[in-house]
């Protein structure tokens, strides 16, 4: 083999290996509609798991491409649930219009993360935002439906080859 094809398989397996994770759900989702729609862009978008804090909606019939039988999903009771038990080395990145919170066109998506989206009407809770490692928030005057919310932060987080 030489050594430039070393380098450039020695490259592509440190890549691969750095590449991490991520996975996204919903904290009290309002409906199950909207939650089938954001499972189903997670499965298109690489997202490795998917889950749900306080309501529950274990299958949708909007999540046409069957993403619970093709990536875990979790559910959690309580947001302190879920936070005692996020991947070892993960960050959480709550998606929040909040005053706090950096804009997403300029944001570094952690290689290892979990994002954590708020229903429409409540957004995330209040522990959730103190808790969140990262807020991050769009170019939007007005609150969007939570599965687009969602697919435009799981887009940005592919455009930046993460």
């Amino acid at each position: 083999m030489k050594l430039r094809e070393c380098l450039l398989r020695n490259r592509t397996v440190v890549n691969n290996l750095e590449q991490g994770f991520f996975g996204i759900g919903i904290q009290n989702g309002k409906t199950p509609e909207n939650l089938g729609v954001l499972w189903r862009s997670a499965q298109n978008m690489g997202a490795s798991f998917i889950f749900t804090i306080g309501n529950r909606y274990a299958k949708q019939a909007c999540d046409t491409h069957k993403a619970v039988g093709a990536m875990p999903y979790f559910h959690y009771d309580t947001f302190d649930d879920f936070f005692n038990n996020l991947p070892k080395g993960a960050m959480l990145v709550g998606v929040e219009l909040d005053k706090k919170a950096e804009q997403l066109e300029t944001f570094e998506h952690p290689r290892r993360c979990v994002y954590l989206l708020g229903a429409e009407d409540h957004g995330l809770s209040k522990t959730a935002k103190e808790k969140a490692h990262f807020l991050v928030k769009f170019k939007s005057e007005l609150s969007l439906n939570v599965s687009v919310a969602g697919s435009i932060v799981m887009y940005d987080r592919q455009l930046k080859n993460i």
